[in-house]
């Protein structure tokens, strides 16, 4: 059987990245190109300079990841993201598409983190058993879906302000800890002591939904009251409220539908704390707890071409796939 090929493109936030995944299972390439450096000095993201480093570099990136092969198909991240950053990965997916000659697929930004758990950096995917309960959690988003299949997901609850990874940031710059804020609370919270300080637990009773925005206030009133406290307490004490919250709310969902598995994607999954917690709880809840490989949680394209991989599968399935160049597949769950 001949090997086929798909060109996965991310750009919906700060990393400009693209990748090439053989047959379905085996990661060829994934490049990826972060604008840490350039948003560092802003604490966050800006959109316009993120546009605008997108367009810069995303001939460069995609150049890199196919090297002399021609794709079978193009697959392109179309949302949710930054407005800029998503028009730049269209055009080139677009663009692709028409020069090759090949079918051309946008694929959900969040369906990508959920796939990447099947990622296991081998030749090999590990795939995911359904039902499951998946959380999805980054810098911009903090969901809980139910996934009883392929294309088949509802969500739970999502945060109605900050996401955890946001709010890891602010934490991180009020301390004058750095950009990004996520790996600088969690290295100093290692050296902390969590119970010095007992900052709320966002849980709303009653929902899956999330709310970030009152602990990291409660984190500024501390240290405003506080003058000399120590950094390490402050960071470990807001970790452990943000992953208590995560765990609780994951373990009540996945105990209220019935599911015996938990996969977690995004940015924040590569947090040590978080998956030391929940793997501990699913366990004695009897269930598994899948997270993404480290390095493969933050945004890339491996993971959408994975997506794009899923999808077609799904549509051969159902007998309404039609390998037709100039199609457009539009995310299923839109």
């Amino acid at each position: 059987m001949k090997d086929f090929y798909i060109l996965g493109i991310e750009s919906t936030c700060d990393e400009t990245s693209a990748a090439l995944l053989k047959n379905g299972q085996e990661i060829v390439s994934n490049v990826v190109y972060s604008q840490i450096e350039l948003h560092k000095k802003y604490a966050g993201v800006v959109p316009e300079l993120a546009s605008r480093a997108h367009a810069a570099k995303i001939a460069s990136v995609i150049s890199s990841a196919l090297g002399k092969i021609k794709p079978d198909y193009v697959a392109f991240a179309n949302g949710p993201g930054l407005p800029g950053g998503l028009l730049v990965g269209s055009i080139a997916a677009q663009t692709l598409a028409l020069l090759y000659n090949v079918p051309l697929i946008g694929v959900n930004h969040l369906e990508g983190h959920l796939f990447a758990c099947e990622l296991t950096g081998t030749p090999k995917i590990n795939p995911l058993k359904f039902p499951l309960v998946s959380l999805i959690v980054s810098g911009g988003h903090t969901e809980l879906w139910l996934v009883k299949n392929y294309g088949n997901y509802k969500q739970l609850g999502k945060t109605r302000d900050d996401a955890a990874g946001e709010a890891f940031d602010k934490v991180s710059k009020l301390l004058g800890l750095g950009y990004p804020g996520g790996p600088q609370v969690s290295k100093w919270a290692k050296e902390g002591d969590k119970n010095k300080i007992k900052f709320p637990r966002p849980f709303m009773p009653g929902t899956f939904e999330f709310s970030f925005s009152g602990l990291k206030t409660a984190v500024s009133y501390y240290l405003r009251d506080n003058k000399n406290a120590n950094k390490a307490d402050i960071c470990a004490a807001f970790q452990s409220a943000v992953v208590e919250t995560l765990v609780k709310k994951t373990l009540e969902a996945a105990k209220k539908y019935k599911v015996k598995t938990i996969a977690v994607g995004g940015g924040v999954a590569a947090n040590n704390a978080l998956e030391e917690l929940m793997k501990e709880k699913a366990q004695k809840a009897g269930l598994e707890a899948r997270f993404v490989k480290k390095g493969l949680s933050s945004d890339n394209a491996a993971m959408i071409a994975l997506a794009a991989y899923k999808k077609i599968q799904f549509k051969a399935k159902q007998g309404k796939i039609n390998i037709d160049p100039n199609m457009i597949v539009r995310s299923w769950n839109k």
